[in-house]
C-alpha cells in the first residue's frame, strides 16, 4: 500500500513541468530525511508550486516556514501516521537563558502565504502540564488544511493574523483550554472538535474591523466523558468573532454556551452566533441574550465568497 501512494503521487505529477517535487523519508528514500531540510531547499521568493510528499514517521523537528516560501503543498502519506511534532511550551527554558512564551513554543510557525496540507498529523507533545504549548502557529494569508490532525492540550492551534485567511476542511482538533484561538479569519468545516478538559474550546481575537472571525460549518463537538463543564469559546479581545452554524453539539458544553471571561463588558462587544445547532448541548433557550441566534435570512451572508473575499481556498 506505501509504495502504490508513492507512485500515485509521482504520476499525478508527471507532465506538470512547472511544478517541483520533493518526498520526504526518515529512512533516507526519499530526498531529505527532515521536513525542515526540505522547507530550507525551497527558494526565498519561490512563485510556482513545490509538492512535498511526507512519508510515514514521526518527524519531531520545531518548524519554519518563512514568508517568501510560498504556494507549498505538504501532503502526507497517512495522517495516523505521519506525524510533525515538537515538544517546547510557554515557560521553558533554551540554553541561552531565554524564555519560551505563547507565540514562541509552536511546534511549526507558519509564516509563507498559499499553503496547503492534507493527510498530516501537527502535534505539540509537550504534554497536559505544561501550560501554552502551540502545535501551529499560522499567521500567513490563504492556508488551507484538509484531512488533517492537530493534537494536542492547552493552545494547540494558532489562528494568527488579522487579515489572515484560512480553511480547514475534514480535521481533527482537540486540546484542553483555548485550544483554537488567535485574530485570524477562519472557516472550519466538517471537522471534529474534541476538548479533553473543562475548559473553553475557542479564544478569538478578532479586531473590530474584521467583519468574520472563526464560523464552524456542520462540525461536531465531543468531549472526554468526564468533562461537561466546556464552553464554546471565551473572547481574548473584547470584539471577538466566533459562530457555530448547523453542528452538533455534545452533552459537554454548559447550557449557557459561552463564558464573558470573567468581564461583563464583553458582553457588549462580542460577535458571538449560532444556528441550528443540534444534539444535548445546543440549547438555544438556555443562552445569555448577548449571544445572537441567527435566523434564516440573517445567516445567508456566511458564505466562503463572503468570509474570504476573492480567496476559493482547496
Amino acid at each position: 500500500m506505501k509504495k502504490i501512494c508513492l507512485i500515485a503521487f509521482l504520476l499525478c505529477c508527471v507532465g506538470v513541468h512547472a511544478q517541483q517535487r520533493m518526498v520526504v523519508a526518515k529512512d533516507g528514500s526519499g530526498q531529505y530525511t527532515t521536513v525542515q531540510a526540505a522547507f530550507d531547499a525551497i527558494a526565498s521568493g519561490n512563485t510556482k508550486p513545490v509538492t512535498i510528499f511526507v512519508k510515514k514517521g514521526i518527524y519531531k523537528e520545531r518548524l519554519v516556514l518563512d514568508t517568501r516560501k510560498d504556494f507549498i503543498r505538504l501532503i502526507g502519506e497517512d495522517k495516523m501516521n505521519t506525524i510533525l511534532t515538537y515538544d517546547n511550551h510557554a515557560g521553558k527554558k533554551l540554553p541561552n537563558g531565554d524564555t519560551i512564551n505563547t507565540w514562541s513554543s509552536a511546534s511549526f510557525f507558519l509564516y509563507a502565504n498559499d499553503f496547503y496540507a492534507e493527510n498530516i498529523s501537527f502535534e505539540n507533545n509537550a504534554g497536559f502540564t505544561a501550560g501554552q504549548a502551540v502545535a501551529v502557529f499560522a499567521n500567513g494569508d490563504r492556508l488551507s488544511f484538509n484531512n488533517c490532525r492537530f493534537l494536542g492540550f492547552q493552545d494547540v492551534l494558532f489562528c494568527s493574523g488579522a487579515g489572515s485567511r484560512q480553511y480547514y476542511k475534514d480535521c481533527y482538533i482537540e486540546g484542553s483550554t483555548d485550544f483554537i484561538f488567535g485574530a485570524a479569519t477562519a472557516v472550519f468545516q466538517n471537522c471534529l472538535i474534541h476538548s479533553k478538559k473543562n475548559s473553553h474550546v475557542t479564544a478569538a481575537s478578532t479586531p473590530r474591523e474584521v467583519p468574520y472571525g472563526f464560523v464552524f460549518f456542520d462540525c461536531k463537538l465531543t468531549a472526554d466523558s468526564a468533562f461537561k463543564k466546556v464552553s464554546l469559546g471565551r473572547p481574548w479581545q473584547p470584539h471577538a468573532s466566533v459562530t457555530y452554524i448547523r453542528c452538533e453539539i455534545g452533552d459537554h458544553i454548559i447550557p449557557e454556551g459561552w463564558n464573558n471571561w470573567r468581564n461583563p463588558a464583553n458582553e457588549a462587544t462580542v460577535r458571538y452566533a449560532e444556528y441550528k445547532n443540534t444534539g444535548p448541548g445546543a440549547q438555544p433557550a438556555s443562552r445569555p441574550a448577548w449571544i445572537k441566534q441567527l435566523n434564516d435570512e440573517e445567516v445567508k451572508k456566511y458564505t466562503l465568497k463572503n468570509i474570504f473575499g476573492d480567496w476559493k481556498p482547496l
